[in-house]
This record gives structure tokens, C-alpha cells and sequence, in this order.
């Protein structure tokens, strides 16, 4: 499973952000997830997307499910994009590098 830390704020009511929130890969649910918000009474997340599987194929996917919810997690980085694409792509097998859409991402990593 991959974690990265990212910043997800609030959309509604009370502006808030999180800039402690994990975003990752679940290979075993297959899914993108998104964690942000600590309960103040338990342990979980009070967001907390992508739960089980295939709920997320898509970093768009998720991106959308969390504008539904209220909260917005973009704009990630190049190389985070990156690396959750790569994260996947790892998962499941499958070299990402090696495809037309690797050479994008690859060029989108390097210094300029």
C-alpha cells in the first residue's frame, strides 16, 4: 500500500484543512483512497474514501468523490501524480515506464 502526505481543505461551511491527510494505493481493494480529518472521538479518519474495491480507479475518480463530499485535495504535483500512477501501475503488474504514458510522466519528473 502507498502513503503520501498531501493538504486537503474544505469546501463548505467552515473552511478547515488538513495538511496532515494521506493519499495512497490499495493494492488488495484495488482503489485509490484518500484519509484527511482525525475523528475527535475514534481513530478513523473523518473522510475517508476508498473503502472498498475498485472504488477509485481513477486519481479523477477520487478527486470527484471528495468534491462531492466538500473537500479538495488539487492540485497534487507532477511527481506525486506520478508516483500514485506508478504505485498502481506496480500493483497490478505492470511496468508504467515503459508505456507511451510513462515517457509523459517521465518527462514531467525531470528538473528543468
Amino acid at each position: 500500500m502507498s502513503r503520501h502526505t498531501i493538504t486537503v481543505t474544505g469546501t463548505t461551511g467552515k473552511v478547515r484543512s488538513d495538511p496532515d491527510a494521506v493519499i495512497g494505493y490499495d493494492p488488495p481493494l484495488r482503489t485509490y483512497f484518500l484519509q484527511a480529518f482525525p475523528h475527535e472521538e475514534t481513530d478513523e479518519p473523518g473522510l475517508w474514501l476508498g473503502t472498498h474495491d475498485r472504488a477509485f480507479e481513477t486519481l479523477e475518480d477520487l478527486h470527484r468523490a471528495a468534491i462531492s463530499h466538500g473537500y479538495d485535495f488539487m492540485p497534487l504535483s507532477p511527481k506525486l501524480a506520478a508516483k500514485l500512477v506508478d504505485d498502481k501501475a506496480a500493483a497490478c503488474g505492470r511496468p508504467v515506464r515503459d508505456t507511451i504514458f510513462g515517457q509523459v510522466l517521465k518527462h514531467l519528473n525531470q528538473p528543468k
